[in-house]
C-alpha cells in the first residue's frame, strides 16, 4: 500500500519540497489510510513536508468524534474539528438534499479550515474505486469520458487538491485500518440506498467477482488512452493528412 501510494505521488508531483499536507479526514476507512500512509511516508520521502489533518462536521456522523481526537491527539497530529454552521442548517431545512449540494457546502469549508491550518495542499481519501465509479458513472449518465483528476487547484490555484490513493483499493484500506486499529466515525451518508452510485457500485462488484483484476485493468485504462478510437474530432485525422504516432505508453503502478 505504501508503495503505491508513494508511486501516485511521484508520478503526479503530488507533494513537493515545504508544503504543508492537510488530510481531509471523513471518519472512514479510506482518509484514515491516507493519513497513516503520508504520516510514514514523511519519515522517508527525499522532499520536506508537514502534515496536518480536519475534519467537516455537517451533522451526519452516528457516532462521537473523541475517539478519533483522542487517536490522532496520540499520534501528535494538528487536527482541527470545524462544526459548518450552513451545513448543520442544511440538514434541518432540507433533510433530503442531495450529495451535489453538501459538496459545495463541504467544498467552501474545506477551504475556509485550509487557511487556518495554513496548509497549502489537500489530500482526499479517494480510492482506485471512486476512481472507476467515476469512470463508470460519467461515461453511461453524463456522456463523458472522465473520472477524478489525481491533482488539480482550486480555482483561484490557492491549494493543489490531491488523491493519493488513486492505485490502492477500499478492500486495501479495509485490511489496513482493520490491522490498525484506528477508530472508524460512520457517517449516514453512507447508509443510503437506491442512488445511482451504489448502482454502480453494485455493477463493479458483481463484474470484479468474476474479473478479480478489474479495477486494476480500469486504473491502467485510464493512463493509457488512444485518443485516435475514440469519437472527439478534436483528436482524429479526418483528412489523412499524416499517418499518427501510436501514444508512447508508461507503465501504470496500478498494473502490478
Amino acid at each position: 500500500m505504501l508503495r503505491k501510494v508513494g508511486e501516485a505521488i511521484a508520478r503526479f508531483r503530488m507533494i513537493r519540497e515545504g508544503d504543508r499536507v492537510a488530510v481531509a479526514l471523513s471518519g472512514g476507512k479510506d482518509s484514515l489510510t491516507l493519513l497513516e500512509a503520508i504520516l510514514r511516508l514523511e519519515k522517508r520521502a527525499p522532499v520536506r513536508f508537514s502534515v496536518c489533518a480536519f475534519t467537516i462536521e455537517q451533522g451526519k456522523f452516528l457516532r462521537s468524534l473523541e475517539p478519533l481526537a483522542a487517536y490522532l491527539a496520540g499520534k501528535g497530529v494538528q487536527w482541527i474539528c470545524f462544526r459548518d454552521p450552513p451545513s448543520l442548517r442544511l440538514v434541518q431545512t432540507q433533510p433530503e438534499h442531495g450529495c451535489d449540494l453538501c459538496s459545495r457546502y463541504r467544498r467552501r469549508a474545506v477551504y475556509q479550515v485550509a487557511r487556518e491550518l495554513k496548509a497549502n495542499v489537500i489530500a482526499f481519501g479517494h480510492t482506485a474505486d471512486d476512481f472507476c465509479e467515476a469512470l463508470l458513472r460519467n461515461a453511461l449518465f453524463t456522456g463523458r469520458i472522465s473520472a477524478l483528476p489525481p491533482v488539480t487547484y482550486s480555482s483561484r490555484r490557492e491549494f493543489r487538491l490531491i488523491r493519493p490513493l488513486v492505485y490502492v483499493t477500499e478492500h486495501t484500506t479495509g485490511l489496513f485500518v482493520e490491522r490498525l486499529g484506528a477508530p472508524l466515525t460512520p457517517c449516514a451518508c453512507a447508509q443510503r440506498t437506491g442512488g445511482v452510485r451504489e448502482m454502480v457500485r453494485g455493477l463493479l462488484a458483481e463484474l470484479e467477482a468474476r474479473y478479480p483484476h478489474l479495477k486494476q485493468k480500469l486504473i491502467a485504462a485510464m493512463g493509457h488512452l488512444d485518443t485516435g478510437r475514440l469519437l472527439d474530432p478534436r483528436f482524429l485525422d479526418l483528412d489523412g493528412a499524416e499517418a499518427p504516432l501510436p501514444p508512447q505508453a508508461v507503465p501504470c503502478p496500478a498494473e502490478s
